[in-house]
């Protein structure tokens, strides 16, 4: 599960700006921490030190080898990298009504009547959790995943209903 995504240097100490995909930056960017890459060949990185700078999480990261990131230019050269951690390593969330992101990604999206509106294609964590659905005729739509809107999630079914406030449907 993609938990950050490697942004731009900060400085000239190998600094690493995150753009955070997880709703517990503390616990997913632990100094000690191990993530997993995308590309594979970057990784695994280790967090070696963390800290928050104007609302940015910057990471001092240390490569496969063991070598601490310390200047510019290395830093950059992960910029793109998507930081994971294996699905099996996630705590069983506690809030019945609480999904991880890749539980959601790919569920089909169904008006309350079943017709359908097309794919959950990702996540957004931007204030608040925006579903991003690929339309059935194509398309981009986002809905915001608040239970007034999506009031079911059924994996099993591999469904959920979207039950939009006039004009959603039409943006």
């Amino acid at each position: 599960m993609v938990v950050g995504r490697i942004g731009r240097p900060h400085g000239v100490r190998g600094q690493v700006t995150v753009e955070v995909r997880t709703d517990d930056p503390d616990l997913r960017f632990a100094p000690g921490t191990t993530l997993l890459t995308d590309p594979a060949g970057r990784g695994p990185l280790t967090v070696e030190a963390a800290r928050w700078h104007s609302g940015t999480l910057l990471l001092t990261l240390a490569l496969p080898d063991g070598t601490v990131v310390t200047d510019r230019e290395a830093a950059d050269a992960l910029r793109n990298t998507q930081l994971l951690v294996p699905v099996s390593e996630l705590p069983p969330l506690e809030d019945p009504d609480s999904f991880y992101d890749h539980q959601l990604v790919g569920l089909a999206a169904v008006l309350p009547d079943g017709s359908p509106i097309g794919e959950v294609t990702g996540v957004r964590h931007e204030g608040t959790e925006l579903l991003v659905l690929t339309r059935t005729g194509g398309g981009e739509l986002l809905v915001p995943f608040v239970s007034a809107i999506v009031p079911t999630v059924d994996l099993p079914a591999g469904r959920l209903v979207v039950d939009p406030p006039e004009g959603l449907l039409d943006l």
